[in-house]
């Protein structure tokens, strides 16, 4: 059955509508199909999963300190790790890598705080997180700058192919329907709460509509007078082209003090940094990346990894490549999750920086709240948890935002 559709005129009924066919769109299509539910999605752009999912570095870890944020990073890595069995889909691969994940410090007075965060991995289930001396460190990855001083690191996490991720869900999501090239304009509601989302297309009549925009996410939610506490900021990343002299064994490599990180891929590697001059922005639809930032990158990641100064010398214009995607905060950089009070039938799956590695578990709890299944009182996620000073965050220094 072909469910991935650019439909004319539009003028349908479903037991819930998704707005935003990223991967967290996708994967909440996904579940809300399997609890039976006749579920549309709809998408804007031109396929699934070409905003922000696909800017992203397409990692996933479950070092965390906050809860909540480690319960949905254990449960989605469970179903990377089985995710034919999970969808039901035979012999599918998602390209799942379990390179994993080392946060390095160089500096003697911080190893203190790296061992604290460790244990506060270790306080809330993953304890399979190890704290390394600098020289545990240099024995592993000889390549990693001889002043480094302690990390932290996961073996188990690591990365996949997010497109192949989303495809799948969608494909395995049977009671589902995705309908690209159509962009969601409005949101009705009557005395029950919301009745039908308008598109460009036509309406969908609805009782349960779930915002999963991403970065749009605020101005879905204004159609229905709700103002989300949350705010945009543009990301970039960079591809450099295969070269020998690029570790093929290493983890996700992050220097704590100037936020900078790589990650091998396909023979060549990608690379980020948070730019602390980057502003916040609107949403965008296009976001473009800055034509110098492949350059700042590279001098960034060169302090811990300083093979990369060797590397930079071989490399041409050709080899590097820039995309740039935007990441949604919330006050306590935890995702928003559930219903909207006062807006009966209006859900929120949102506010992502690591929306990818998330996605999975996220989307699971949301149709859970909505057939019922989870009370919102359980749910640390909720939007209300702000009013209620009942925000999670635990005392990690590098919370960390890879």
């Amino acid at each position: 059955m072909r469910r991935i559709l650019t439909p004319g005129h539009l003028d349908e009924t479903a037991d819930a509508v998704i707005i935003g066919g990223g991967i967290i769109g996708v994967a909440t299509a996904f579940w809300l199909s399997r609890a039976g539910l006749s579920t549309i999605l709809v998408e804007m752009r031109d396929g699934l999963s070409t905003l922000t999912t696909t800017a992203s570095i397409e990692s996933f870890r479950a070092q965390f300190t906050e809860p909540a944020m480690a319960a949905l990073a254990k449960e989605s890595i469970a179903v990377w790790e089985n995710f034919a069995e999970v969808t039901g889909l035979e012999g599918y691969e998602i390209d799942l890598h379990h390179g994993g994940y080392i946060f390095c410090t160089l500096e003697e007075d911080k190893i203190a705080a790296v061992r604290e965060t460790v244990a506060g991995y270790h306080a809330v289930g993953v304890t399979d997180s190890e704290f390394l001396t600098g020289d545990e460190v240099i024995r592993r990855y000889p390549w990693i700058s001889p002043e480094v001083k302690a990390a932290a690191f996961r073996a188990k996490d690591g990365w996949f192919s997010a497109h192949e991720v989303t495809q799948g869900f969608a494909r395995a999501a049977e009671k589902a329907r995705f309908y690209v090239r159509t962009r969601a304009t409005g949101i009705e509601r009557d005395g029950k709460g919301v009745s039908a989302v308008v598109t460009d297309r036509g309406r969908i009549q609805t009782r349960v509509v779930v915002n999963a925009a991403g970065p749009f996410a605020v101005t879905v939610a204004r159609w229905l007078g709700v103002e989300l506490p949350i705010y945009q900021m543009r990301r970039q990343r960079v591809f450099v082209a295969p070269h020998p002299g690029i570790p093929r064994n290493a983890p996700l490599t992050i220097d704590l003090e100037n936020e900078s990180y790589w990650r091998p891929e396909t023979g060549g590697a990608l690379l980020g940094w948070h730019d602390p001059e980057e502003q916040k922005s609107e949403p965008l639809e296009d976001p473009q990346g800055d034509w110098d930032f492949p350059a700042f990158t590279l001098e960034m990641v060169s302090r811990l990894s300083p093979f990369w100064t060797g590397i930079i010398d071989d490399l041409t214009k050709g080899d590097l490549s820039v995309y740039a995607g935007q990441y949604v905060h919330s006050p306590d950089d935890q995702p928003i999750i559930g219903p909207v009070e006062g807006v009966p039938g209006f859900f929120l799956n949102c506010a992502y920086w690591p929306g990818v590695m998330l996605s999975a578990a996220a989307g699971r709890w949301t149709a859970d709240l909505i057939v019922g299944r989870m009370k919102n009182a359980d749910n640390p996620l909720r939007l209300t948890r702000f009013a209620e000073g009942a925000t999670t965050v635990r005392g990690s220094f590098f919370r960390g935002q890879h």
